[in-house]
């Protein structure tokens, strides 16, 4: 049955968590129990994690107090102790991630830092950006753009059909390398590749076999871009130092359970001897790919200049990420507080474990229910999201009128929230497993889904009279 109440409730501010004490105390059991520590609406039914992630209560009460110390003296804060504890999130990242503290800065979310990277390469005519049909939105959009504007990058586009196999996946994307790089060199010009690659897909929520693409593309000398956007605090034992893509940007308010926006971009120092080669002298040098950043996104007051009178070269990666203007500097060091919390629970391996165990059982769980099927029934490409088709035929195709049907019954009069979305001529629901989840939250969003469906159906049988 669907809640009683047809609108999403205010929910009453929680009251101080003191983390002192409460990190002395064992975590609660995963599942119903942790919601204490979230503060949802009681009546709703959360499987949509992935979308904007979930902030644990711990981490807003460390965020509140910041958020007191800042207000309290801004200019003491923002002038000297807020470059110390985004160092120290940075710091707490880096381990994790698998990377020097110096290769990695922090961003607003993945889009920015992906727009970041793109807009510091001075394209030519003829340079290559290369996207797929499973980019994310606004990332798919940025190639349009560059490719809109001059001198009008070619902007070309691989395809990603699922369910499939990973070899699948490997086979086609290095064919489709080779045959970009044979259409398009010059021996006449040094041209410039680049390749959006997901480490996880939005929509369908699968596993790519990423690091294996980054080790095509470098074979092949194009630039890797990964958009891992839902990695960190996803995707166990991450090691960029040993994956070396050219450039890595994750979100950490998403699984990692940071505040709303912060996400971390990577850029090596060096890439390895197997790297892209420079153009320049005589070709053997290795291209540094932090000095392909020459500005964020707004220049920064410490922006080096060739144009200055005093101009030594660019800036440190680093300082250039340090002061981008007057902003809320608590999602910046937001991470170091969720990791603390992560710490507290388990850590990775905990935590990862029981969201995909239940990814996987909720999964079936569904395609049972729909009498569907799952998209990965091999559980090759699934970590915390599990993608069940629904019960809707394929040929109904996806259109505004259809989303805001489906978006508006699940959020508005069933409290429900998964994401859903048209792929490979079937429609898919994608649920993200977070600890706050149980089996019995699968069985109320397939009400839900199920209600969905028929209204899509129905709708569509009255467009089609």
């Amino acid at each position: 049955m669907p809640p009683s109440k047809s609108a999403v409730p205010l929910v009453p501010v929680p009251t101080v968590v003191d983390l002192e004490e409460l990190y002395k105390t064992p975590p609660p059991a995963f599942g119903h129990e942790t919601l204490k520590l979230f503060g949802f609406d009681p009546e709703y039914v959360n499987l949509n994690n992935g979308s904007y992630g979930s902030l644990p209560l711990p981490v807003r009460a460390a965020c509140d107090n910041w958020t007191t110390e800042i207000e309290s003296n801004p200019d003491k804060f923002i002038r000297y102790k807020a470059h110390h504890l985004v160092n120290r999130a940075r710091e707490r990242i880096a381990q994790l991630i698998g990377a020097d503290v110096d290769e990695c800065v922090i961003v607003n979310n993945a889009s920015h830092g992906i727009a970041t990277v793109l807009r510091n390469f001075s394209f030519k005519e003829g340079d290559v950006l290369i996207g797929a049909n499973t980019t994310y939105g606004s990332v798919s959009k940025s190639l349009k753009y560059l490719g809109d504007i001059p001198p009008h990058p070619t902007v070309l586009t691989y395809g990603v059909y699922l369910p499939t196999t990973r070899e699948t996946i490997l086979e086609e994307f290095r064919q489709f390398i080779h045959k970009v790089r044979e259409e398009h060199d010059d021996s006449h010009q040094n041209r410039t590749f680049i390749a959006i690659i997901d480490s996880i897909v939005s929509h369908p929520g699968v596993l790519m076999p990423w690091k294996e693409m980054v080790a095509i593309c470098r074979d092949a000398g194009v630039y890797s871009l990964v958009d891992a956007a839902h990695s960190i605090g996803q995707e166990l034992d991450l090691n960029l130092s040993e994956a070396k893509p050219d450039f890595w940007v994750s979100n950490c308010h998403k699984w990692l359970y940071a505040k709303r926006g912060c996400a971390v971009l990577y850029v090596p120092k060096r890439s390895d001897a197997t790297s892209l080669i420079s153009c320049v002298s005589d070709r053997q040098t290795v291209i540094r790919n932090q000095h392909i950043i020459k500005s964020p996104i707004p220049t920064p007051v410490e922006y080096h200049s060739p144009q200055d009178e005093d101009y030594k070269g660019p800036q440190e990666f680093v300082k250039l990420f340090d002061w981008t203007g007057t902003i809320d500097h608590v999602p910046r060091i937001s991470p170091i507080a969720a990791l603390d919390f992560r710490a507290w629970l388990g850590g990775e391996h905990k935590i990862n474990e029981y969201t995909h165990n239940l990814a996987i059982e909720g999964g079936k769980y569904l395609a049972k229910r729909f009498g569907t099927s799952l998209l990965d029934p091999e559980d090759s490409f699934t970590l915390s999201m599990v993608n069940v088709e629904l019960p809707i035929p394929g040929k109904i195709q996806e259109t505004a009128e259809v989303l805001s049907l489906i978006r508006d019954t699940l959020c508005f009069k069933w409290n429900v929230n998964a994401a859903f979305f048209r792929h490979n001529e079937k429609w898919w629901v994608r649920c993200s497993v977070q600890i706050y989840n149980e089996l019995s939250d699968f069985h109320v969003v397939a009400d839900a889904l199920e209600d969905a469906a028929a209204k899509v159906i129905e709708f569509n049988v009255g467009r089609t009279n």
